[in-house]
């Protein structure tokens, strides 16, 4: 597979949209008339400028945007979903699992919880607590050293917006960096990170169709923030496999395709 990253590119970036509410939805398209996909984007290309290089793709574009060609060149991929999770092909979703665990970064986005991919890197139902009822959210940072914590201040509030409440079946994340608490008491694991294989995947829960969330100046850093730090610093993209080593030897393992293999 190509190389992952470098200092001397920019982190290429793609933002997958499920971009259905948009279509249907007028409500939806007049906080998002191009899409909510298109202002992800905006969101990353303000706040990181010539450091990334953004383009978009949806559910609907063929293969639903997400070739091997596109992922193969594809440092960080975020992913929007929500009423069409059934939709998007296991194909695909195979996919994507698998350079995720070569090393392509996965930025989780609201109800993406719901996703297949998402849920096939957990392990788990992935399912939670809602409400979407104009709650106010407070967004903490419970982990200010964390890079994607980075200029973010402490807390910050989004006026309106869906709640998502404990209990969230998820494994135990490896850093939680930030939790959210709601006008109706409840409390959520709103950022959080995992490592899956080679690849890093930050899940990042505020963002529901139907308020202007990805407008919000901080979650638009938080989503920079997170891009920056999904890159892997390994120098190329390869898969995890099953080694054997002779004794003293270091640096010449033979690659098995199964357990049992000889």
């Amino acid at each position: 597979m190509s190389n992952s990253s470098s200092p001397d590119r920019p982190i290429r970036v793609v933002v997958w949209g499920e971009n259905r509410h948009e279509q249907h939805e007028p409500e939806v398209a007049a906080i998002y008339p191009d899409g909510m996909h298109t202002t992800i984007r905006e969101g990353i290309e303000e706040n990181l400028g010539s450091r990334a290089e953004v383009t978009t793709v949806t559910l609907d574009d063929p293969e639903h945007g997400l070739t091997e060609e596109v992922l193969a060149r594809t440092d960080v991929l975020l992913w929007w979903g929500h009423a069409a999770h059934a939709e998007v092909s296991d194909e695909v979703v195979e996919r994507v699992h698998r350079h995720v665990l070569a090393g392509m970064g996965l930025l989780v986005l609201h109800s993406g919880h719901w996703s297949k991919i998402f849920g096939k890197l957990m392990g788990t139902s992935c399912t939670l607590r809602w409400r979407s009822e104009r709650d106010r959210e407070i967004v903490w940072t419970v982990d200010p050293t964390h890079p994607i914590a980075r200029g973010i201040p402490h807390p910050f509030i989004i006026p309106e917006q869906e709640m998502y409440g404990e209990f969230f079946d998820i494994p135990a994340p490896d850093e939680l960096v930030f939790l959210s608490t709601f006008s109706g008491g409840e409390v959520f694991r709103s950022g959080c990170t995992f490592r899956r294989g080679f690849g890093k995947i930050f899940f990042f829960s505020p963002g529901d169709q139907d308020y202007p969330v990805y407008h919000h100046k901080d979650v638009r850093r938080v989503l920079a923030n997170g891009v920056e730090w999904a890159v892997t610093d390994r120098p190329e993209r390869t898969d995890p496999v099953l080694l054997r080593y002779e004794r003293e030897d270091f640096y010449n393992g033979k690659t098995y395709q199964g357990a049992m293999a000889d």
